[in-house]
């Protein structure tokens, strides 16, 4: 899904935004990036987008290889990389439901489909009741849901949230990183950068830490250690069957060496029929023999 190997990013001043990361995500993953401010967590979303290009390195999102990717594409990649900005990039000058259809009016959406699509995703985000309003009007946590809502809108692989939970009060931030949750678990890739410790260590998910543009820790959460025991279970099945499948071909063999051969089952029922022939002669013969006697005795 997201593949940054040995990516270092060097800027003008000679400071490095990034310097050789190595980084791998999967599909339907939910990762936090974490770090303080400057250890290179925008750098790697606008590395991702191709808002900037690496000084060195490779990276690959879905199968586009971002470095080598034509300018003519680039907007095509975009498409499939939904990104929640830090500083929301919503325009003042209109209505929430307008800054949710801008991105399908540029693809070239049609206004009806456009405008249907978006009231389905604000409802969505849970602020349907406030599409006709600007972002001014609406309380911190709204904003945030609209700016949610406006990168959810042409259905993308991966969602890019740059800490959006940063001027929230907690219960607000819980709500954003709940609906994130959300998306996540209906599929989509979901990377979030946050300085929120809090947050991290209750949602228990995938973290990545950052020092200084380099990667200083990769801790996986539990759902992530489950899954990869559940691989790990699946591979180990498949190259060892389970002992009661090969206790089952053992036994039905010990069956077949034990059970007589047809044609012994048929001769011995021939050796029982001989038998059974030379008892019913000898009856008979026994039978004719007291018959003799009787008559001879009826003559005397």
């Amino acid at each position: 899904m997201i593949s940054l190997e040995n990516v270092s990013k060097k800027f003008g001043t000679g400071t490095y935004g990034v310097s050789d990361i190595t980084l791998a995500i999967d599909k339907g993953e939910f990762v936090f990036l974490v770090g303080p401010t400057g250890s290179g967590k925008t750098t790697i979303f606008r590395l991702l987008i191709r808002e900037y290009l690496p000084t060195q390195g490779t990276i690959i999102v879905n199968s586009w290889d971002v470095v080598k990717l034509p300018g003519k594409k680039v907007a095509d990649l975009r498409k499939k990389i939904g990104v929640v900005f830090q500083d929301l990039k919503l325009l003042s000058d209109r209505t929430i439901l307008e800054n949710t259809t801008l991105p399908l009016d540029i693809a070239g959406v049609k206004p009806n489909e456009a405008i249907r699509k978006a009231k389905e995703t604000l409802e969505r985000v849970g602020i349907s009741e406030h599409i006709n309003k600007f972002p001014v009007q609406l309380s911190g946590g709204e904003v945030q849901r609209a700016a949610v809502a406006r990168a959810l809108i042409l259905s993308p692989d991966i969602i890019l949230a740059d800490e959006p939970t940063g001027n929230l009060d907690e219960e607000s931030s819980w709500e954003i990183v709940k609906l994130l949750s959300e998306i996540n678990e209906a599929g989509t890739t979901v990377v979030m950068a946050t300085h929120n410790r809090e947050v991290v260590k209750k949602m228990d998910r995938r973290m990545v830490e950052l020092s200084l543009g380099t990667i200083v820790n990769d801790k996986k959460g539990s759902k992530e250690k489950t899954k990869e025991n559940g691989k790990k279970d699946e591979e180990e099945e498949e190259k060892n069957p389970p002992a009661e499948k090969s206790d089952k071909k053992t036994e039905d063999k010990e069956n077949k060496k034990e059970s007589p051969h047809p044609a012994s089952v048929t001769q011995s029922g021939d050796e029982k029929k001989n038998e059974d022939s030379k008892k019913t002669e000898k009856e008979e013969d026994g039978k004719k023999i007291r018959t003799d006697d009787f008559e001879k005795a009826l003559k005397e």
